[in-house]
């Protein structure tokens, strides 16, 4: 049962980061590379403070979320204004960048061998309940009108930017707030698995972000749970196939992106209304 939990727990703390994908590229159509380096930021900051200043677990989020932002806004402000292919591999170097500082800062991060030692503040219920909000956000964002203006940014920039939609300040937000989400996914992995390294915040976590929001259809919030939920458990699923897991995986990927091109769900999405009709409607009195 706690092999299970711990595979549950570890999958919903991920889909936070997800999330954030989910509104930088899914909503907006922004390829970053660099989402886990923000994630290893949140870690790192977060698990320095607290073991090695003794600072409280919930200012110590604060301050790692708070220095993430700082740092995303520059990045942002410095790759925000060039083309979409540039954005993607100006956000690769700098993932690169910060693995190196995590690798090469050996007094501080620990290096190579990682950073241990990290109390365990995570619980199974905070992590699902900090899903639960943060899934609750991205579902007001898509619904607000901020949220149509990304899809129109991210269908036509030039259409989106005659009317009246400031581009830059617009692309800025919502790549502080997919910082802010997978600072946060990587304070509450940190705090849980107890150990973090470099290697645990490499690009290919930030592709497989991307894999899994068009896994389950870009367009739609309910794909890219049930595609986070798929394809990040997928690995133990086929645990069995230790030699072929790998290719197992990849080609459960192909089938889908192959079959649906738009994703699993398309533009589909989950609603609650019948569910809420079904205890708010009365039955009818019948006339006598």
């Amino acid at each position: 049962m706690l092999y299970y939990l711990t595979i549950f727990t570890t999958m919903a703390i991920a889909t936070i980061g997800v999330l954030g994908t989910h509104l930088l590229t899914g909503m907006n159509g922004m390829f970053s590379l660099g989402q886990a380096a923000f994630m290893g930021m949140g870690a790192y900051i977060s698990a320095i403070c607290v073991v090695n200043y003794g600072i409280p677990f919930p200012l110590a989020i604060l301050i790692s979320i708070s220095i993430t932002l700082v740092v995303a806004f520059l990045v942002g402000f410095a790759t925000l204004r060039i083309r979409q292919d540039f954005f993607a591999l100006a956000t690769f170097g700098f993932g690169q960048a910060m693995i190196g500082l995590f690798t090469e800062s050996v007094k501080v991060t620990g290096g190579a061998l990682g950073f241990s030692n990290i109390p365990r503040m995570t619980t199974p219920t905070i992590a699902f309940v900090s899903l639960l909000v943060c899934i609750f956000l991205v579902w007001g964002i898509r619904r607000s009108h901020f949220g149509r203006d990304s899809l129109a940014i991210r269908e036509n920039e030039m259409a989106a930017k005659s009317t009246g939609i400031d581009i830059f300040r617009h692309k800025m937000t919502i790549f502080l707030i997919s910082a802010v989400f997978s600072a946060y996914a990587g304070v509450l992995m940190g705090f849980y698995n107890r150990y973090i390294d470099p290697n645990m915040y490499g690009w290919m976590v930030s592709v497989t972000w991307i894999i899994i929001v068009f896994f389950g259809g870009r367009d739609s919030l309910t794909g890219t749970l049930f595609g986070a939920l798929i394809l990040l458990t997928l690995p133990e699923v086929f645990r069995f196939a230790a030699a072929w897991r790998i290719t197992l995986y990849c080609i459960t990927i192909l089938l889908i992106i192959n079959l649906r091109p738009s994703g699993l769900f398309g533009r589909w999405e989950l609603s609650l209304k019948p569910l809420f009709r079904l205890f708010t409607n009365k039955p009818k009195r019948e006339v006598e």
